[in-house]
This record gives C-alpha cells, structure tokens and sequence, in this order.
C-alpha cells in the first residue's frame, strides 16, 4: 500500500485512504440483527417525526417543556441515521471501505449526539426539578426564552467539544492496520491503530465519556434526589403520587440510555473484562434502541401530544375511515392507547 511508511517522524502525518469496519465479522445471524435494526430505524423516524409535526403546528404546545421534548426527538432522528443505514451497509450489503474524511465525520456526528442524547435527558430532568420544586415560579423560571438558552448552549458546547476531539484525530500516523473492529468509526479503536503517540487522543476519550455520560447523570441524579425531598414534603398523598407519576416516563428513558452505556464504558473501555464482539453488540444496540423507545415512552404518552394525536386521527377519518383505522392500530401497538 502506497501509504504505509517504514519510518515516521514528528513532522509527518500519514493518512490512510480509508479504514475498514470489521465489527460483526464473527457474529452470527448478523443479516438477521441488522433486519431488526432496520424497523427500529423506521420506527426511529416515524415516531420521532410525529412528535415534531404534533408540536410544531400546535402553537398551545410551544412551550418549554415541548421545546425540550422537540430537541430529543430531533436528537433521536439523527443518532440513528448516522448509525444504522451505514450499518446497513458495511455489515449487509458487504462495503465496508469508508473513506478517511467520512470516517472523521461520523465520528463527529456520533459523539455528537450521543452527548447531546445525554443532555437532552438532563434537560428533562431540569423541566420536571422546576415544576415539582418551585411549582409557583416555574412559569417565571422555566420560560421559552431560558429553555432556548439552555438546548441552544449544550448544542455549542457538545458540537465545539467533539470538533476539538475529533480534529486531534487527524493528527495521528496510520501506518498499519486500517481494520477498525467496531460497527463505525468509533474513537478509541481509530486512535489505537496510530503508530504515533495517541496520549492525547487517549486523554480526550476519558475526558468525553465524564462530559457525556457522569456530568448529565450526575445531575439528573440531584436534580431526583431534590425532586424526592419535595414530594416528601408533601402533606397530601395524592400529590405526592401525582408528582411522582409526571416523572416515571423520564426514569424509564434514563435507565435505558444510561445504564447499557455506563455499564459499556466503565466495564468495556477501562477495565477490558467485556469480549470485543459482546462489547460492539452491546454498544450498537445502546446506541440504536433509545431513539426508538423514546417517543414511545415518553412523547407520546405525553397526555397534551396525546390529545392532539388522537385528533388527528378524528381528522384523518373524516377524510378517509380505512387510513384512520390503520394509523389507530398502529398507535395501539405502539402503547399509545
């Protein structure tokens, strides 16, 4: 290969033409996994997309709780078209060749969104800490104004943050293997194939995966534990159930992101007791399922988006009864009634 050097100096950056994704080579029934993974994009998109089309032409739900709820669908959307349609393609249709620039763009959006997956949690954590704890002010507090501050600086500051990672990347030397054993360009096993020093990069991983997952779950965490201290304040029972019930969803969503990937990054990056393939399922499957569940779980449980759901079905039955029935049904499977 045209590329490859036997010796490297400071001064000399050599870059592959590409790398190979190998992540699944070993994997059975991989055909198998990645038609699964190809409905639950479907599902990804179109749930997600409801969410956003509910919110967006319905001006009495432009607020700030429905501004955050728009951001992590959003989020979902574009996690997974980053993720499973290469997928797809590398691991079903056999191209697994990506080009060097691609491969330090999905890099980009991947950690992108998977950091902002984690602070649009943290977000709906702050919406609920100010509607329990300060159920007076909270319309004072939490405005449309402080909600757009809010998702508008975790944009600027995961999106600058990743650019600074990922452009340390072009930094490194590949002179060796270009087979990245992952199911993308995933960071660490890139850097790992440098044949220069990649202390740097090694450092940066770390200091992501504290930004990513341990700064927005350790607040999460208190903003529940004061959440806790105020229900428990609460002289009526019902109140505290009725509290308690709004943020139930939430839970949900935060121990099926939270908890796979802990457990991934802790076990699987810095102790290396996780198999490699058993790591690269598991991260895949971290990756790709919340998108999904989320709207299901949360945005369309939702009581306000709902309502309008449900009266756009009434619309769409006007106008044809045979398609209302169907989207009905769908709905039905989806838990939504």
């Amino acid at each position: 290969m045209s590329f490859l050097k036997s010796v490297l100096n400071d001064s000399l950056i050599i870059h592959p033409p590409g790398f190979y994704i190998i992540g699944f080579e070993t994997f059975p029934f991989i055909s198998v996994y990645l038609i699964f993974l190809s409905f639950v994009y479907v599902i990804t998109v179109l749930s997600n997309s409801l969410v956003i089309c509910v919110i967006f032409f319905n001006r009495c739900l432009h607020t700030p709780k429905f501004l955050a709820v728009v951001n992590l669908a959003v989020i979902d959307v574009i996690l997974n078209t980053c993720t499973i349609p290469s997928m797809i393609k590398i691991f079903l249709v056999k191209d697994n060749f990506i080009p060097f620039n691609l491969c330090m763009l999905q890099m980009f959006v991947y950690y992108s969104f998977v950091s902002l997956e984690s602070y649009a949690l943290a977000i709906l954590a702050y919406d609920r800490l100010v509607a329990i704890c300060f159920p007076l002010r909270h319309n004072s507090i939490n405005t449309m104004r402080s909600m757009s501050w809010i998702v508008s600086l975790t944009w600027f500051f995961v999106l600058g943050v990743n650019a600074f990672t990922t452009g340390i990347m072009t930094r490194l030397s590949f002179c060796n293997s270009v087979r990245v054993f992952s199911y993308f360009c995933d960071y660490a096993p890139v850097f790992r194939l440098a044949c220069n020093d990649f202390s740097m990069q090694w450092f940066a991983a770390s200091f992501l995966t504290i930004l990513i997952l341990a700064v927005p779950f350790a607040f999460i965490l208190l903003s529940y534990m004061c959440i806790l201290v105020t229900v428990f304040r609460m002289k009526s029972l019902d109140s505290r159930v009725k509290a308690l019930a709004t943020c139930v969803e939430h839970i949900i969503l935060v121990a099926v992101f939270y908890i796979p990937l802990l457990s991934i990054f802790t076990i699987g990056f810095y102790l290396g007791l996780i198999d490699p393939d058993q790591r690269v399922l598991s991260l895949s499957m971290a990756s790709c399922i919340p998108p999904c569940v989320n709207p299901l779980i949360y945005s369309l449980k939702t009581k306000e988006i709902k309502i309008r759901v449900l009266a756009l079905v009434n619309i769409l039955n006007s106008i044809n009864p045979l398609k209302s029935l169907h989207f009905l049904q769908l709905l039905h499977n989806k838990g939504l009634q």
